[in-house]
């Protein structure tokens, strides 16, 4: 029997991966949910303008559900929107972390507290062989984001593709970026009737983060 499942949405390849193994499994997503700077109308991590997120609902054909947030209410407004998620038929929520516990026991506790199960189908699997799985199913990725202890700017806005990977590595960074070395935004791929479509207007740096800029 499918399982209707409310996705934990970043924009980034984990995310991605975690939806295409469980459609693969036979089950169905209602809805894509992604927390929102209450100041700057962004996601928080990724950066993701509204017109983007739009764009990647209408692509995916999937809605997105929106909580907008600051710091200080995230995990309350996170909870409540799993709520609407349930309405919507969601009885399970899936996350695309990896291995790292302290993100683990985040997810759980606010889909115990909305009262739906939990899923994190990448969890324990080899970072590399992650990335690679993604990238070898047809997924495009950019990477939108980047540490600046851990990798420079001339990364920013460049495909993932097997031999970046090599490249990320030789930084030291980890090959999947899950201790936030970078982070991605997927464009395309099998699950997209569309690409993306962005406007890349520059680079910024600051705070120890470079970050591509688009539209």
């Amino acid at each position: 029997m499918s399982n209707k499942f409310v996705l934990s949405y970043s924009g980034g390849k984990d995310c991605i991966l975690a939806l295409y193994r469980k459609i693969e499994q036979g089950d169905i997503p209602v809805a894509l949910l992604t927390t929102v700077k209450k100041s700057s109308e962004e996601t928080w991590t990724h950066g993701l303008s509204f017109d983007l997120l739009e764009q990647v609902s209408k692509s995916l054909e999937l809605p997105i559900i929106y909580a907008q947030c600051d710091v200080s209410e995230y995990e309350d407004v996170f909870e409540e929107k799993l709520r609407e998620a349930k309405k919507m038929g969601a009885t399970t929520v899936i996350y695309g972390d990896i291995d790292i516990e302290l993100h683990r026991q985040w997810d759980i506790d606010r889909a115990t507290n909305a009262g739906l199960d939990y899923e994190l189908p990448l969890w324990q699997a080899d970072r590399e062989e992650v990335v690679h799985e993604f990238i070898d199913n047809g997924f495009k990725a950019v990477i939108k984001k980047v540490n600046l202890e851990n990798m420079n700017g001339d990364f920013l806005g460049k495909v993932l593709d097997r031999e970046l990977i090599k490249e990320i590595k030789k930084t030291g960074s980890d090959a999947c970026g899950e201790n936030g070395e970078y982070h991605t935004f997927v464009i395309d791929g099998p699950l997209f009737n569309s690409p993306i479509e962005l406007d890349i207007t520059g680079k910024t740096f600051s705070n120890g983060y470079g970050i591509l800029d688009i539209n």
